[in-house]
């Protein structure tokens, strides 16, 4: 017995004296901003008219199914979204961007001047059904400097 409670005992200290550890190092940092600036100009020869559409079924305000799967990037809207208001989340952004790549990738464009976007939301309580179209003026950089 005496030998069970001195297994124990140290069975107890060896526990307590080898227990986890946990280290941390702070560094001091500054914060990284950095502006970027550039003296390039573009030159944008305006054409004829061009348009694109698009269209997503959205469950409970969110959820996307159906739809495109490609997307026009850097494109900024400005105003009222649409959505839940995150940017990752908002379904509306998403038609919007698809509809800009279609209508320049069918153009042959660079950009899209003008864009002018006709969202139609047909809200059936727990679906919804959007459709976007955009219309604009076909844009090509003729050179930059």
């Amino acid at each position: 017995m005496t030998k069970f409670w001195m297994s124990a005992a140290m069975a107890a200290v060896i526990a307590t004296a080898s227990g986890c550890t946990s280290y941390n190092i702070n560094q001091p940092v500054a914060p990284v901003a950095g502006d970027v600036k550039t003296d390039l100009k573009a030159d944008v020869s305006v054409g004829e008219k061009i348009s694109g559409q698009s269209q997503v079924n959205i469950l409970f305000g969110f959820i996307k199914f159906g739809g495109d799967s490609q997307f026009a990037d850097g494109v900024s809207y400005g105003g009222e979204a649409g959505g839940l208001g995150f940017g990752a989340l908002d379904p509306i952004s998403s038609v919007k961007s698809a509809a800009a790549f279609k209508a320049v990738k069918s153009s042959g464009s660079d950009l899209i001047v003008a864009p002018r976007y006709e969202v139609t939301v047909q809200d059936y309580f727990l679906f919804k059904k959007v459709d976007v179209k955009v219309t604009g003026n076909k844009g090509s950089i003729t050179s930059i400097r």
